[in-house]
């Protein structure tokens, strides 16, 4: 139209210079085009169904609405399609696309479009004022086919072979009819689900099925993931797909003992056995096995020819260890699992805490025994412990007194005797719960002391008299030898009677003798006792009866 308005402005000018008269008539301003109020967007593919398409259209007209959308699809010049009415959709008011009886097919399948690839669409639209608007190129229709990987399976694995086997098939979804149209000589990509790790490719037959190169099972739940991507005229768009592996065991039956009921730590435990088929009896060579005893390290170890095997295991007692086990580790076995008893003690510390020996000679002895791995757990046993002694702190421990603990394994204890001292250690006998364990070793010694020559004088007495004791305190200091100013107490004992009562204390002189006196009242017996210091034994004299008139 403005080549036409130029045309005609061109013919007024020489009309009017012709006429050679007057001044040239005014021009009108060409008016500006009206905007459209119509307006289309992007025609876009659906890509479940590549023989249909999605437009919006709208209208910016005060109180008008879009009435009709057509659309033509081409190729060049060539229009392969006119679509006089697209659909709105009922749930989305201004989005238009094929009714489903209108969707776009192949020539072979009853269509228009003779061979897949892609297509350009135009679109017009109208609106209710009668506004019009047409948009070339508006979109590219995607009539390629859509790859699909179906029947994929990771396969399955079995204690004979090991290996699983992806396969599936690869094909490609036509536009309009959905067809599956096979998808030969493309290459299938493997890879591990779990970590994305390549596992290889698959080309696919002429029927579109593949087969990979068989993959070792790592784990009992390997998954493979199976991939295709390609973008030509034919085939437009990226599938994948997952499977797990079907892992299928072998039943086996075991046999294993101990050589022993009962190990202590750091002693060797050796488990034999044997692995066979349950149904047969025949061995079952080469296969992987772990034992351990309590709740150790497991050691790994292997069947023979025969299907036996040996395995010798450090004890190592620790929390809550008990028995031993043997189970296998293929995650092509089922059933491989034997157990049974095995006492594995733990370790204990008996501890001396304490001890006295008294100048009466009473030794008095005090420890705790504890385990280290537990803070409280109780007995299933009762655990003994002995007093030990030895003439020289080395050799010949015997048994000289005993306790028994029953209460957790943190306790403390004491225990005791009269001695006149030597070398002693505490030593708990170990049981199935706990092993045994030794005290440090101690000395508790005292100096032995002894009083000598107790007399009374004079003897008879009277009744009211004053009577003295003498005697003389010794100590033994590689003979014996006068224990010196050492306090000493005369003690009197009515005839007939067991009580012993102090009437009289003193000291001894450098000689060690001493000289103690006392009113008499009735008849009975006199001696002189010496108290032991830190250091010496008690002692006491023999008496001297005194008859009192």
């Amino acid at each position: 139209m403005r080549a036409d308005l130029r045309r005609l402005s061109a013919v007024s000018l020489v009309t009017a210079l012709a006429l050679g008269a007057g001044a040239a008539p005014a021009l009108a301003e060409e008016p500006a085009p009206a905007p459209a109020t119509v307006g289309i967007g992007r025609a876009v593919t659906v890509d479940t169904q590549r023989g249909t398409f999605r437009v919006t259209a709208w209208t910016d007209a005060p109180q008008a609405t879009v009435t009709a959308v057509s659309a033509k699809v081409r190729k060049g010049d060539t229009v392969l399609a006119d679509l006089p009415a697209l659909v709105q959709d009922p749930a989305n008011k201004g989005l238009f696309a094929l009714p489903v009886e209108s969707t776009l097919k192949l020539t072979e399948d009853g269509g228009t479009l003779p061979e897949l690839g892609r297509y350009a669409i135009d679109v017009t639209a109208t609106d209710s004022l009668g506004n019009t608007v047409t948009r070339a190129n508006a979109g590219t229709l995607d009539f390629t086919l859509r790859p699909s990987l179906t029947r994929f399976t990771a396969g399955f694995a079995t204690w004979a072979d090991r290996n699983g086997h992806p396969a599936g098939t690869l094909t490609g979804i036509q536009p309009g009819s959905g067809d599956q149209v096979p998808l030969s000589g493309r290459s299938v990509s493997i890879e591990r689900w779990a970590d994305d790790a390549p596992l290889g490719s698959a080309m696919t037959a002429a029927d579109g099925t593949f087969a990979a190169e068989p993959i070792p099972v790592v784990t009992r739940w390997d998954a493979y993931r199976a991939e295709f991507s390609e973008n030509s005229d034919q085939v437009h768009g990226t599938t994948a797909t997952y499977d797990s592996v079907d892992v299928r065991t072998r039943t086996m039956a075991i046999t294993a003992a101990a050589d022993r009921p009962i190990a202590a730590n750091g002693e060797t435990v050796t488990l034999t056995g044997r692995v066979t088929d349950p149904v047969d009896g025949s061995p079952v060579a080469d296969e992987p096995l772990e034992a351990l005893l309590g709740g150790g390290v497991p050691k790994p170890v292997r069947t023979d020819s025969d299907g036996r095997f040996s395995v010798r295991l450090v004890a190592a007692p620790g929390p809550d260890s008990t028995g031993w086990s043997v189970r296998g580790t293929s995650m092509f076995q089922d059933g491989l699992y034997a157990s049974g008893p095995l006492a594995l003690p733990k370790d204990t510390r008996t501890t001396l805490t304490a001890y006295r020996l008294g100048g009466d000679g009473r030794l008095s002895v005090y420890g705790q025994f504890r385990s280290p791995y537990e803070s409280w757990a109780g007995y299933t046993t009762d655990q003994t412990v002995l007093l030990e002694q030895s003439p020289d702190g080395q050799n010949g421990w015997r048994k000289v007194a005993s306790t028994t603990l029953s209460t957790n394994v943190r306790v403390s204890f004491g225990l005791g005797l009269t001695t006149k001292g030597g070398w002693f250690r505490l030593r708990t006998v170990g049981t199935s719960m706990y092993a045994g364990s030794l005290s440090r070793t101690f000395h508790a010694a005292r100096t032995s002391t002894r009083v000598l020559a107790v007399d009374a004088t004079p003897e008879p007495v009277r009744k009211g008299a004053e009577i003295t004791v003498t005697g003389t305190v010794q100590h033994d200091l590689a003979g014996w030898k006068p224990l010196a100013n050492q306090p000493v107490q005369l003690r009197f004992a009515a005839w007939g009677s067991k009580t012993w009562k102090t009437v009289a204390w003193g000291r001894t002189n450098a000689a060690g003798r001493t000289s103690l006196k006392a009113r008499t009242s009735v008849d009975g017996t006199y001696t002189i006792v010496y108290v032991g210091d830190a250091s010496h034994f008690d002692a006491a004299g023999k008496g001297d009866y005194v008859d009192v008139r």
